[in-house]
């Protein structure tokens, strides 16, 4: 089974058992969380420490998601939330999850802060409506439109042609329009 085509509550429901199932959620994610961190702190740096803390607590508690209470993106949202109001209040990033986990320090490069700052450009909504795009879809928009990608490199990238790089990117686009629309 391909775990970066599944949907992200199948992912979090075997991620219980299976580490990959997390990482490929986190695959899923990473993107417009770093997006909705962005744009709420302005700073790259930040919104990285921000979108790491959100993914340990999302790993910690993974075992209480229950997809009859909703759908995995707006599970971790609010667990994003409740990180961002946290660092907030407190006038930085807790990492105690991080550090809980052993996870290391972050730390982000230019091109990786330059990466993060363009996910602003972008909404929560933009972003969300992103992440539910079907994953080739949505890996061709974020190289194309996030990453600056000519059509060549991202049909190198996803080992297909430009013409069907090229589709994607006009599906999901079309896609993206009518649901930010309303057109859901």
């Amino acid at each position: 089974m391909e775990r970066d085509k599944l949907s992200g509550e199948t992912l979090l429901v075997a991620a219980c058992s299976d580490p990959e199932s997390f990482a490929a959620f986190y695959r899923l994610l990473e993107r417009p969380v770093l997006g909705f961190f962005m744009k709420a702190t302005g700073s790259p740096e930040l919104a990285a420490d921000l979108a790491a803390e959100t993914f340990a607590r999302a790993l910690e508690s993974v075992d209480g998601y229950d997809r009859a209470k909703g759908r995995a993106d707006q599970w971790l949202f609010g667990i994003a939330r409740n990180v961002l109001g946290s660092s907030y209040r407190a006038g930085c990033v807790e990492a105690r999850a991080r550090e809980r986990l052993g996870m290391g320090i972050l730390v982000v490069d230019d091109h990786a802060a330059h990466t993060i700052a363009r996910l602003s450009e972008c909404g929560e909504e933009a972003a969300l409506a992103l992440a539910a795009l079907p994953g080739e879809q949505r890996r061709a928009i974020e190289a194309r439109v996030v990453e600056g990608l000519d059509y060549g490199e991202i049909a190198g990238e996803l080992r297909c042609s430009q013409a069907v790089v090229r589709q994607r990117v006009s599906r999901g686009l079309s896609t993206l329009r009518a649901r930010l629309a309303g057109g859901r």
